[in-house]
C-alpha cells in the first residue's frame, strides 16, 4: 500500500490513484512488489531536521528515502521537501509537477536497488528517472 502524507504544509495536487498505478508499473520493471511505501511531504525545515536526527547531515535535500525492503517487496518512508523539490524546478528550468514526479520516483528508484552517489551512478539514476517519467505518460 503507498500512503501519501503531510507534516506541516498543504498536499501536493498529485493524482494519487494514478500515481500509485505509476509506481507499481515502474517497480515492475525491476522485478519488484510495493509493500508499504509511505510519502510524506514537508517543508525544508522538516527534512534538515530529519537529515540531521537520522543521518548527521546538516543541509537540506529534496528526498530522503528509508529503505525498509525485504526481498523483493518495497518498503520504505520517503520524505519530500516540496520546497526544494520547487527550488529545484526553477534552477533547472523544468515545470514544477514534472521535478515533483522525478523525485517521487527517485526515492522509488533507491528501493530498487539504484544509486547516485558513486562514479557513473548519477547518469544511471537519470536515465531511470527519464525512463520512468516516460512511463507515468499511460497513467496520467
Amino acid at each position: 500500500m503507498i500512503s501519501y502524507q503531510t507534516e506541516g504544509i498543504d498536499m501536493p495536487a498529485i493524482k494519487k490513484r494514478e500515481t500509485t498505478a505509476w509506481i507499481k508499473a515502474v517497480a515492475d520493471t525491476y522485478g519488484k512488489k510495493v509493500g508499504e511505501i509511505a510519502y510524506i511531504f514537508c517543508s525544508d525545515e522538516k527534512i534538515l531536521e530529519v537529515n540531521r536526527q537520522y543521518l548527521q547531515h546538516d543541509y537540506y535535500t529534496d528526498i530522503i528515502t528509508f529503505d525498509y525492503c525485504e526481498g523483493q517487496k518495497l518498503s520504505g518512508d520517503l520524505f519530500i521537501s516540496l520546497d526544494t523539490v520547487r527550488t529545484n524546478a526553477e534552477q533547472f528550468n523544468a515545470p514544477y509537477e514534472t521535478e515533483l514526479y522525478r523525485v517521487i520516483i527517485h526515492g522509488i528508484l533507491h528501493l530498487c536497488g539504484i544509486n547516485d552517489k558513486g562514479p557513473g551512478e548519477r547518469e544511471i539514476m537519470e536515465a531511470a528517472e527519464n525512463k520512468a517519467l516516460e512511463m507515468r505518460k499511460d497513467f496520467m
